[in-house]
This record gives structure tokens, C-alpha cells and sequence, in this order.
């Protein structure tokens, strides 16, 4: 994990003065550092591998001459979006073993994130998940010109593209997401009318108020990475989800507990049996209904759960 960056021998890679006042690379690192990490976030889904990235772009950027650089953040951006691509190929190959479907690690957002509506959205695990199906080059290109607003020349000094390219593959982007996207960015308060019609139905095991909040296609996924029991494959439509879930956590009904929180930026239910985190369970809503459900019960992805993470545009 990226803090403080002071893990080099001398003063200039620990961009640190000899009084220990953090130098000017320490700084200009540390004022980016949360848009950084969302940059590397919406690119790999993985905090975890988000944060590797942040380590070895300071270690990139401790070794800059600042004096050549004109503008720090695009600069830095640069690094992070690099070294995100060569890790979301490296991921790539790892996911095709992973066990059962794979879904995006969710994170305990702050307040503020659900306020910035469209960062909200592409933080998603509902966004995420559409973002998956980009090609590397396809995500990163989408993720720094839709989210941030980076401009065409700096993407493709990014991505070593052209800018005539990088205007194509965005054009294109745009389309394959457009299509698979929820049909419109759907506000915190009806995402939270849902979840608790949603939670209601679950905790009192009313199979008919889940089917009335289920859409009638709606799906199903679990991530138990191969550590926790979850279901092997996407279960599609609302009578088959919804006695899932009843007879699931009908199992549990002492010991579990279902509670809400902010998690990428919109309102989902956390899980607790026994008084453990068991499981996330993030929504995908469209016209008022359930259409996706993601349950994200790897112990490895949960560990951002424990605190608020901060995101920034």
C-alpha cells in the first residue's frame, strides 16, 4: 500500500528534504494520489493490484527531474495508466483460472463519492463489470477521456497511440459500452428505495416481494474466488434468484445480519454471520427493478471493507 512515500536509501527518491519535510516529488505525488488510484481502480476492478500500481508509478516518478515536467498530474496520470495496462494484461491470464465467475472488489466508499454522480456510476460494480469487456487499450482510453476528461493528445501519449487512433478506439468504446450499460444513471435515492424493499423481502423470507423487486430476467452472480461456497455460474430470472436467496439465508436466519452501506459509490447490503463479514451484496437496478445482483463473498476482495476509501476525479 502507497502512503508516504519513504522507502528509498537517498533524499531524492524519497523526494524528502534532509529536515524530513516531504520534497516537492513527495508533494505533488501525495496531491494526486487519490485520483491516481482511481484511475488504476476503474482500469483493473482491484484495489489490491490499484495500490501495487501506485507503488511502482511513485517509484517511477521519485526518479523524474521535475524541472522538465510542465504538468505534473497529466504527467503522473501517464505513469499510472502504463503501468495499469501492462498489469491489466498480466491479469488478464490470471483471471481465465480463476475460480468460478470473477467480480470486481468492492469497496466502503466515503459520502462524497455518491454525490459526484458520474464518478459514482463509473465506479459501479454494475459499470465495472460492462468495463470488463473492454479490450486493455479499449478500458484505458474510455476510462481517461469519459471519466477524466483527458484530453486525446495526453491519452495517446498514454496509451502509445496516435490521437487519430485514440479518437477511434474511444468512438468505439463509447458504442460497446452504450450498449451494455444500465439504460440510464440511476440516482442514490432509487437505488436505496430498492435496496430496502429489497432487504425487507430477504430478512422476512417473502418470496412474493422479492419477485416483485426482482426484473424478470435478472441476474445473479457470486464470487467466492474458490474460498468461500458461492454459485459456480450466473443465475438467470426472478423465480429462480429469488428461492435462492430465500432458502439461503433462511439457512442463516440466526446468525446473519444484513445492514447498508456505500459501497462504490451507491447504496448495497453487507452481510454478517456470526458477526463476521461474510459477503457484499451490490445491485444493478433499470426502471425501478433488480437486474443484476453481485455477491462478492472472497475474503481477498474484502478487505477494503474495513474503511472508507477516498476517490477523486
Amino acid at each position: 500500500m502507497v502512503g508516504t512515500p519513504q522507502t528509498a536509501s537517498d533524499d531524492r527518491a524519497r523526494g524528502s528534504s534532509r529536515d524530513d519535510r516531504p520534497g516537492p516529488a513527495t508533494e505533488a505525488f501525495l496531491a494526486h494520489r487519490n485520483l491516481l488510484f482511481t484511475v488504476a481502480y476503474e482500469m483493473l476492478g482491484s484495489a489490491a493490484d490499484a495500490e501495487d500500481v501506485l507503488q511502482e508509478t511513485w517509484l517511477r516518478w521519485a526518479g523524474v527531474e521535475l524541472g522538465t515536467v510542465r504538468d505534473q498530474r497529466a504527467y503522473l496520470v501517464r505513469i499510472t495508466t502504463r503501468q495499469a495496462l501492462a498489469r491489466l494484461r498480466t491479469l488478464g491470464r490470471r483471471r481465465e483460472s480463476y475460480v468460478g465467475p470473477w467480480l470486481p472488489e468492492p469497496l466502503l466508499t466515503a459520502p462524497d463519492v455518491a454525490d459526484d454522480v458520474e464518478l459514482a456510476d463509473s465506479v459501479s460494480m454494475a459499470m465495472l463489470l460492462v468495463l470488463e469487456t473492454l479490450t486493455p487499450t479499449e478500458r484505458a482510453v474510455f476510462v481517461l477521456r469519459e471519466v477524466f476528461d483527458v484530453e486525446y493528445d495526453e491519452i495517446a501519449e498514454a496509451v502509445d497511440k496516435t490521437p487519430a487512433a485514440v479518437r477511434q478506439i474511444a468512438h468505439r468504446a463509447r458504442a460497446h459500452v452504450a450498449a451494455r450499460r444500465p439504460r440510464h444513471v440511476v440516482s442514490v435515492a432509487e437505488t436505496r428505495d430498492a435496496l430496502d424493499a429489497f432487504q425487507r423481502a430477504v430478512e422476512t423470507g417473502d418470496l412474493q416481494s422479492l419477485l416483485d423487486i426482482l426484473a424478470p430476467d435478472v441476474v445473479l452472480l457470486g464470487d467466492g474466488g474458490g474460498v468461500k461456497q458461492a454459485v459456480p455460474r450466473p443465475v438467470v430470472g426472478a423465480d429462480k434468484v429469488a428461492r435462492l436467496l430465500a432458502a439461503g439465508l433462511g439457512k442463516f436466519a440466526d446468525t446473519a445480519s444484513l445492514r447498508p452501506a456505500q459501497v462504490n459509490g451507491y447504496p448495497a447490503l453487507i452481510l454478517h454471520l456470526d458477526g463476521e463479514l461474510d459477503s457484499v451484496l451490490a445491485l444493478r437496478i433499470d426502471d425501478g427493478l433488480i437486474t443484476g445482483l453481485y455477491a462478492v463473498r472472497n475474503p481477498e476482495k474484502l478487505s477494503h471493507m474495513a474503511r472508507e476509501t477516498t476517490l477523486r476525479r
